[in-house]
């Protein structure tokens, strides 16, 4: 049985929720989820006496963390093939752009006010995480593997099996979903 002293579980049970969150917005699947978190918890109570402090102590549980996420993603991957999401005419980006790649301008987009106070604005944040939310699957896990666990375009590629070029478009998709979802939430 591993014993820790009260600070460390209180430390652990404030950072769980967090955890949780973000291992749901990249695996999609609240069991897996769940389940790589403890998994991660175990580790970082089993490991904790070799916490060196380099970093904050919540940095070092989410590198786990991810090192877990990961782990999984690969596992799956021996499992089921990847899939990227069906392309509908609703995907087709090419009606956003004019012949000589510039934007249209019905398409174009539309400022959003100073960046600095957006993003310390907390309305911005959750609606970012509701338009994660709604980002198909695939291009959500490819996003968030570049954006928030900062994976390099090869990492991702490696663990997902894509190519390069494959990886490109579906983070471009991300992003324009993304735009569009956030001036939609954002900009009425």
């Amino acid at each position: 049985m591993i014993t820790t002293t009260p600070s460390i579980d209180q430390h652990i049970a404030a950072l769980r929720p967090k955890l949780i969150a973000f291992a749901r917005l990249q695996l999609r699947d609240n069991a897996a989820a769940e389940d790589t978190v403890q998994d991660t918890l175990i580790i970082a109570l089993e490991k904790h006496d070799s916490f060196a402090g380099r970093s904050a102590f919540e940095t070092w549980v989410f590198g786990i963390l991810k090192n877990k996420i990961l782990e999984r993603i690969r596992h799956e991957r021996r499992y089921f093939s990847w899939q990227d999401s069906d392309q509908s005419d609703e995907d087709s980006f090419e009606h956003l752009f004019q012949e000589n790649g510039r934007w249209e301008p019905a398409n174009r987009p539309k400022p959003w006010g100073d960046p600095d106070k957006i993003l310390e604005n907390d309305s911005f944040w959750k609606l970012l995480d509701t338009c994660l939310l709604v980002l198909p699957d695939n291009i959500a896990r490819v996003f968030t593997m570049r954006e928030l666990m900062g994976l390099t375009t090869h990492e991702i590629c490696e663990a997902l099996s894509l190519s390069d070029s494959n990886c490109w478009v579906i983070l471009h998709r991300a992003r324009l979903k993304l735009r569009g979802c956030i001036e939609k939430g954002w900009l009425v």
